[in-house]
């Protein structure tokens, strides 16, 4: 039943002959949706691509022969020769393109939409054999100098080309004379490029596990990359006693006490901050300050008189004593220094709590 309906064969017992066909009778068109824009003067067609183009859209290639469901439309005439603009929609993008036929150039042209991909050449370049066009044609027809001109070409062309034939066709019959030899010959040569390719492979695989790169190609080597590797070698920029006298300063110039310098650092830094501030902050009972400086110095005056005051002995006792005043003696140094170690004291004069 499926064929009988698509054929029209198919009269259902409620058809009326007086009304007309069947397609009249069920008020649809013979071309089903393809004439859903008929009355606009469109028709849908399966249209296929001429030739290479480019989307304007999505800039993305369509090759010759692809497939669209394309509007059809009347849009002029070349003489008597109707001129047909097909309208279809990119099948990857919502881009639109138009084409329409070249009746002139018995070619298609590109309205809208869409770039030509550009592969025309002049055949004559390359030696081809090209056809005589219309007015060619009739002009051998009509006029026998421009024949006899024509065919004197033609044979000059021969003769020059005589050679290059010749060639070929022995060239063809030394290396096709035997079919399946030149076979054997080029599936040997292919075997053999085929395990070279493997080898090397499997070395530049190896290579790159080894040096933890599985991510990368390596290209094949060439003669140049093995002259700039054995040009290059991997050495220091700078020679042993070079390394020696910059270890050599650096120790020199390294502070031996890493506290002090600290400490007068964090001094220094302090009073700048302070220099640089305008609040009212500054030093308080210099006076005192300068007490302390001088008690530090009678202190060190003391413990030389002590030091002088020791008498030199010989026995035990004496050196045990001796042992024990050195000691204090290194002790009231120790504290002494760090007495002697720059401290400021700092007072807001702005604030109510000073005096």
């Amino acid at each position: 039943m499926g064929e009988r309906k698509g054929q029209n064969l198919y009269y259902p017992p409620d058809y009326d002959p007086k009304v007309g066909g069947l397609n009249k009778w069920k008020g649809t068109h013979a071309l089903r949706e393809r004439a859903r824009k008929i009355h606009l003067g469109i028709l849908i067609i399966r249209f296929e691509m001429p030739y290479n183009i480019w989307c304007e859209g999505c800039k993305n290639h369509i090759g010759m022969g692809v497939r669209y469901n394309a509007e059809k439309r009347k849009v002029g005439a070349y003489y008597s020769t109707p001129i047909y603009q097909f309208r279809m929609k990119c099948h990857l993008c919502d881009n639109h393109f138009e084409i329409k036929t070249d009746p002139q150039h018995l070619d298609y042209e590109i309205v809208s939409g869409a770039r030509r991909q550009e592969n025309r050449w002049d055949p004559t370049q390359n030696e081809q054999i090209v056809p005589e066009t219309k007015q060619v044609q009739r002009k051998l027809f009509d006029d026998a100098m421009y024949r006899l001109e024509h065919g004197a070409k033609d044979t000059q062309i021969a003769e020059e080309v005589k050679p290059v034939l010749g060639r070929l066709f022995h060239r063809n019959d030394s290396v096709w004379r035997d079919d399946f030899e030149a076979n054997s010959r080029l599936r040997a040569q292919f075997r053999v490029r085929k395990k070279e390719h493997k080898l090397q492979e499997e070395k530049d695989n190896a290579l790159l596990m080894k040096s933890s790169l599985s991510n990368l190609t390596l290209l094949p080597e060439s003669d140049s990359d093995r002259r700039m590797a054995q040009l290059m070698r991997l050495h220091s920029s700078k020679t042993f006693q070079e390394k020696y006298e910059e270890q050599r300063n650096a120790i020199l110039n390294r502070p031996m006490l890493s506290s002090t310098s600290s400490c007068t650092a964090t001094a220094v830094s302090k009073f700048t901050c302070i220099k640089r501030s305008a609040k009212p902050l500054g030093i308080v009972k210099r006076s005192a300050a300068i007490n302390r400086n001088s008690n530090n110095t009678n202190s060190c005056h003391s413990l030389d008189e002590k030091r002088s005051r020791c008498p030199v002995s010989g026995t035990d006792d004496s050196s045990n004593s001796d042992k024990r005043r050195n000691n204090e003696l290194q002790k009231e140094e120790s504290n002494i220094k760090q007495m002697r170690l720059p401290q400021l004291l700092l007072s807001n004069y702005g604030s109510s709590d000073s005096d």
